[in-house]
């Protein structure tokens, strides 16, 4: 897959998954055996349905929009903003009800053209400072 197909796909991990909430979107966009570090080295497809699973049940009407995005090779850096509003635990507070704008950067690899190794580096204080 070419670089631009690449960051496409990036894109439509962000704006259609995790803000459309198309979950049939899982088998297309992620590989099988794909690894989410951003859970601890979660194994294989399930393990990020449940990550962005997760995502949706904090994070009322989450958006996530991406911002930039560079790219080498099967990798792409993504810099994406999320925001919404939390109703479960996050970063260890508890459900705050506030509105919240984060910026992340996310390192994602690719293998024909699916995803199958992410993580991410989220502005948590930035978070932290907004629903605290």
């Amino acid at each position: 897959m070419s670089i631009e197909q690449n960051k496409e796909t990036a894109r439509r991990l962000y704006e259609e998954l995790i803000t459309l909430r198309r979950p049939e979107l899982f088998e297309e966009l992620i590989a099988e055996d794909a690894v989410d570090e951003t859970i601890g080295g979660g194994r294989g497809r399930e393990d990020f349905r449940t990550h962005v699973e997760n995502v949706w049940a904090t994070v009322e009407g989450v958006k996530a929009t991406v911002t930039d995005s560079v790219a080498e090779g099967d990798r792409v850096v993504v810099f994406w903003r999320i925001e919404g509003v939390q109703r479960q635990p996050l970063f260890g507070v508890p459900a705050s009800g506030r509105h919240f704008t984060g910026h992340s950067i996310s390192t994602i690899t690719f293998r024909d053209g699916q995803i199958v190794r992410y993580t991410v580096l989220p502005d948590r204080l930035g978070i932290l400072q907004q629903i605290s």
